[in-house]
């Protein structure tokens, strides 16, 4: 396939030459691309959508990814892994995506290896920028990123979806529950549970798009720019909800939500 041939010829025609692909899908815009545009190239026979379920996954996300997997007719699956078990991923320093990763290809590697088929992820070229240890654990054990090599940006992704009548195109971003706690804060099954319960209370009151950082008895909640004066106005319901999720002290950042902002400490050390 030429250098110039769009992003989207050059994915088809990587896909073709894989054989068998097993996409780790997770619901989200990247893997819902990946896996739907694998599935239309390759078919079910040859294209396979794998759910990692563990307690870092929202229940919303994987109730989402189960909704696209039965509208586009994708072959799911959904597997176990076991990254708590690690006490390296417990422990949350900068390289707990590293052992997040690494969970994940121990359990979708002998899925790939029984359809002979090669692990992908959703990997764009806007992940090159920031603090991604996991992509490094998949590499290392002989995943590969299509959409980062075809040469998708995460706009052109949403874009090419929306082309295709694709729901997921506007979707917000929804990266795992232990991303919103600091490094060096232990992550625990009640940690995410609290997290996670906490924003479910905030998307029941219309904030879509959000996070809840995690600072021991005190939540930090991000919103858009364009929400932090709904939040002030909705503050007596807004304190209800987080604190009926475990939270003593319930604060907005006025920065507003900046995705992978945890990471700025580790940038600004380089």
């Amino acid at each position: 396939m030429p250098n110039g041939a769009a992003p989207l010829d050059r994915l088809r025609a990587d896909l073709e030459s894989l054989g068998s692909v097993v996409v780790a899908f997770s619901g989200g815009v990247d893997s819902a691309f990946l896996a739907h545009v694998a599935h239309e190239t390759l078919g079910p026979d040859r294209a396979r959508a794998v759910t990692a379920v563990s307690p870092s996954l929202a229940a919303v996300e994987w109730e989402e990814a189960a909704s696209l997997a039965d509208e586009w007719g994708l072959r799911w699956t959904t597997i176990d892994t076991d990254e708590m078990a690690s006490a390296a991923y417990r422990a949350n320093d900068p390289d707990r995506c590293f052992h997040c990763k690494d969970a994940l290809m121990d359990a979708v590697g002998p899925i790939a290896e029984a359809d002979g088929a090669t692990v992908l992820l959703g990997v764009t070229l806007d992940d090159l920028g920031d603090h991604r240890p996991g992509q490094r654990a998949a590499a290392e054990r002989g995943a590969r990123f299509p959409l980062l090599d075809a040469g998708f940006t995460k706009a052109e992704v949403r874009e090419q979806s929306r082309l295709m009548g694709l729901r997921t195109w506007d979707k917000p971003a929804g990266p795992c529950l232990a991303s919103r706690v600091p490094y060096g804060t232990p992550v625990s099954v009640t940690v995410l549970s609290t997290v996670e319960r906490a924003e479910a209370g905030l998307r029941r009151l219309g904030f879509n798009e959000l996070r809840v950082r995690h600072y021991g008895d005190t939540a930090r909640i991000e919103v858009p720019d364009c929400r932090l004066a709904d939040v002030v106005a909705q503050r007596t319901e807004v304190v209800a909800v987080v604190s009926a999720a475990g939270y003593r002290y319930v604060t907005l950042d006025l920065a507003g939500l900046r995705s992978g902002n945890l990471n700025d400490g580790l940038r600004s050390e380089a």
